[in-house]
């Protein structure tokens, strides 16, 4: 096939792009990888197929089994920072956002080319190598704290050659815990109590499952369930999931957790099996609160979930109210602030992280949201209660030298990718 330059790469989200080649397709790469290029058969069933490329129309949580066997996704709509674009970069699984014009065109076997952010029909050149960027080192981290989807991330981490000592813990989200083990949350949490501490019970055997991959010294975060009502929706079967304007900024997180009667029975169950089946161990295991705004939401939800003050919670950092209240929360008791900067930069920048068309607004490093961050990790600073920063891969380097903090979170993906910098 002939080599070809896509023109106005400078602008990849232009919303109007020339088809360059009869066999070539651009697009617009949402999540990369450590690979030039990802080829495999189209997969547009929704089920699982090893090793294909997954071609769908937008990425849902109804897609999980699907998205972790595939080699790559082509899509038609969605942002760099959504829900199941941060599993495929826990996975290194590269995502390619192209016209939904063109998705009939995919069938057989393509390839997604990353460096030119493109799909071709067929067969494909390999791509040259690109340059490295440069990448921060390890000696300029004090702590990572990796995101995980399933203990298969924990396995694979804990596996790198030679073994990254400063990562010390993971954060999973508990709906990946959900997806990961076939759970339907909505569904039990609302058929009553028993039900609710199944399900509590269900999610505990999976984070023991995850617990026992740890290294001596490591521990285990997981985020309390955070569904947006678009997301349960999507894999709610029983249960009616109230259809809001505006799920970004409706009843989800904190405030939901506050409103659902029997996650107070999950949870209650799932720390009776973590207790039972960890024993010593239980206090390797620690949770953090979503999409908080202050202090009240904090001290309510605590005693919802019937801790005590001997009991460490965190909070996820990710509205620009949670950034004024972060000293309160670490006074109120939070044991840890875990900064969300991918909501964090959409709130602050009122540009929504799945719009291509304010992909241009939404900037990881705007004043504004530098100032955020520094406010958080300063805040925690003050109380010595540890702060973990988000950043993508593009933005390490740039917080390590421009934010107060040494502690970082990353998904596994980028990881490997500077521990195989790191080694070369």
């Amino acid at each position: 096939m002939r080599r070809v330059e896509l023109p106005g790469r400078a602008d990849p989200e232009l919303a109007e792009r020339t088809l360059v080649s009869p066999r070539e397709i651009p697009g617009v790469l949402l999540v990369g990888s450590h690979h030039r290029y990802v080829k495999g058969p189209c997969n547009r069933t929704g089920e699982p197929v090893d090793d294909a490329v997954l071609v769908v129309e937008r990425l849902g949580p109804e897609l999980y089994d699907a998205i972790v066997v595939c080699a790559g996704v082509i899509c038609a709509k969605g942002g760099r920072t959504g829900h199941m674009q941060s599993l495929c970069r826990s996975r290194g699984i590269p995502v390619l956002r192209v016209d939904s014009s063109e998705l009939d065109a995919f069938t057989g076997e393509v390839t997604i080319v990353l460096d030119r952010e493109s799909v071709v029909l067929g067969e494909a050149e390999p791509a040259a190598p690109a340059a490295e960027s440069a990448a921060v080192a390890f000696d300029d981290i004090e702590s990572i704290c990796v995101v995980i989807a399933d203990a298969t991330d924990v396995r694979s981490t804990n596996a790198l050659v030679p073994r990254v000592e400063r990562v010390d813990s993971y954060f999973i989200r508990e709906e990946f815990v959900c997806f990961a083990a076939g759970l339907s949350p909505i569904d039990s949490l609302r058929a009553g109590a028993r039900e609710a501490e199944r399900y509590g019970a269900a999610i505990a055997s999976e984070l023991c499952s995850m617990v026992d991959e740890l290294l001596p010294g490591q521990r285990l975060v997981m985020r309390l369930l955070d569904l947006r009502s678009d997301d349960a929706a999507q894999i709610t079967t029983d249960m009616h999931v109230v259809d809001e304007p505006n799920p970004e900024l409706g009843l989800h997180g904190a405030r939901w957790l506050l409103s659902e009667p029997h996650y107070a029975d999950a949870f209650r169950a799932l720390r009776t099996y973590v207790l039972e089946h960890l024993g010593t161990d239980a206090d390797r295991l620690s949770f953090a609160i979503p999409f908080i705004n202050d202090r009240d939401e904090f001290v309510r939800l605590r005693r919802c979930l019937e801790l005590g003050e001997e009991t460490p919670l965190g909070v996820f950092v990710e509205t620009p109210a949670a950034v004024h209240s972060a000293a309160d929360f670490c006074a109120a008791g939070a044991g840890e602030l875990f900064v969300g900067t991918k909501d964090l930069i959409q709130f602050y920048l009122a540009a929504d992280r799945g719009n291509h068309l304010v992909s241009s607004i939404y900037q990881t490093r705007h004043p504004a949201v530098l100032a955020a961050l520094r406010q958080a990790v300063e805040a925690g600073r003050d109380a010595d209660v540890p702060v973990h920063v988000f950043a993508l891969g593009a933005d390490l380097d740039h917080y390590v030298q421009h934010l107060p903090t040494r502690r970082l979170m990353m998904c596994t993906a980028e990881l490997q990718q500077l521990a195989r910098r790191s080694a070369a």
